[in-house]
């Protein structure tokens, strides 16, 4: 086992590395096995209820990578120039509510929950949803909801990237009915289940950027 004061200044010296590169080298790609090691932290991730409401679409058309970049105001500078791009979806209330068929199938074939256990549970999922966080009242709160999720997987997929080197770029600057519109057009919503959350770039700096500054820990972390 690694030393685990290096392993800290290991992930830290990622941290200090990171940062959101607005520009990357077109002529640098990012390996397969690097590639996939990323979208395995993603998907490893941890979600509210164990739902695990994202899906992780990893644009490599040219034809479609051209659409994004003329939709989204963000993505213009980062693409085609990013080594590989994700728009990364959250499930939509038809899937997430309590008593949704999704559900049901991941609780029993990928949670694997015997039948009471599986009923408890989501008896523990409605009284959540309706009564905990109040997210019933409305599709747009249940959507909220899920795509707080989806940012779970994003920072472990660009924490993991700068640990290996790659730098990213998380995207929010788009409008929501505009890439939604466009992602229906091209079939990725599955009539609904899903809408954009947040996209990400990937790839290596085109130059170094300026030294990174945050606020004092003394300001931001407070013990109580």
């Amino acid at each position: 086992m690694q030393n685990k004061e290096k392993v800290k200044q290991d992930i830290l010296d990622a941290f200090w590395s990171r940062h959101a590169t607005k520009q990357f080298d077109p002529t640098k790609k990012i390996s397969d096995d690097d590639f996939r090691f990323i979208l395995e932290t993603g998907r490893l991730s941890p979600s509210s209820l164990g739902m695990e409401p994202w899906r992780f679409l990893v644009i490599e058309s040219e034809e479609l990578r051209e659409k994004i970049k003329h939709t989204a105001w963000g993505a213009y500078g980062k693409l085609p120039e990013a080594s590989h791009f994700v728009v990364i979806l959250a499930r939509t209330k038809g899937d997430t509510t309590y008593n949704s068929d999704y559900l049901e199938e991941h609780y029993t074939h990928y949670k694997m929950l015997p039948e009471d256990v599986k009923r408890d549970y989501l008896t523990k999922v409605e009284n959540f949803q309706r009564d905990d966080f109040q997210l019933l009242e409305n599709d747009r709160a249940m959507f909220d909801w899920a795509s707080k999720q989806t940012y779970i997987a994003l920072a472990n997929m660009m924490t993991s990237a700068a640990q290996i080197g790659i730098d990213s770029c998380p995207i929010e600057g788009f409008s929501y009915e505009k890439m939604n519109k466009l992602l229906q057009d091209e079939g990725l919503l599955e009539d609904g289940r899903f809408n954009i959350s947040v996209m990400v770039a990937f790839g290596y700096r085109a130059k170094e950027p300026n030294p990174k500054t945050r606020r004092p820990f003394e300001d931001v972390v407070r013990f109580v």
